[in-house]
């Protein structure tokens, strides 16, 4: 066996229809594109969507709801995480989390929730706090810091 050997298997290869070349061909005339219209001519393109004059779809079916351009998504950390992630006295920082692998995905701002409970002393710094998880990082005795700018 070689590679000089090798070929396609039976039935693979197959010549290209040769249209619009007499009448003999089975292919002539109109060359397989039918009678008028303009998919018949030369330099038709389908636009995205076209349904052969048909209302397409995205211009059947009922637009409803709003969508925010200008929303601001944000990355969420719980207190919960941060218990197990930090030891008593850290600075936490949206790049250190990403670090430790607490943030994935996109580079967005960070928002830190207050599901769990925290008991260590921790200087968390984000760009956005609920109510709840700022009052109990305080309670706890650490501190909280809102930063400004996108991104972690």
């Amino acid at each position: 066996m070689d590679l000089s050997d090798l070929k396609p298997p039976k039935g693979a290869k197959r010549a290209a229809k040769r249209v619009g070349r007499g009448p003999g061909s089975g292919h002539g005339k109109t060359a397989g594109r039918g009678h008028k219209g303009a998919k018949s001519r030369s330099g038709w393109r389908s636009k995205r969507g076209f349904e052969g004059g048909q209302m397409p779809l995205h211009r059947r079916l009922p637009k409803r709801g709003f969508h925010n351009l200008f929303r601001q998504e944000y990355a969420v950390v719980n207190l919960d995480v941060l218990e197990e992630a930090f030891e008593a006295g850290a600075e936490v920082t949206p790049d250190l989390l990403r670090e430790r692998g607490l943030l994935r995905g996109k580079v967005r701002p960070v928002k830190v929730l207050a599901r769990g409970d925290i008991a260590k002393a921790l200087a968390v710094k984000a760009h956005k706090f609920s109510g709840k998880a700022a009052e109990k990082i305080q309670a706890a005795g650490g501190s909280v810091e809102a930063l400004t700018g996108r991104g972690a």
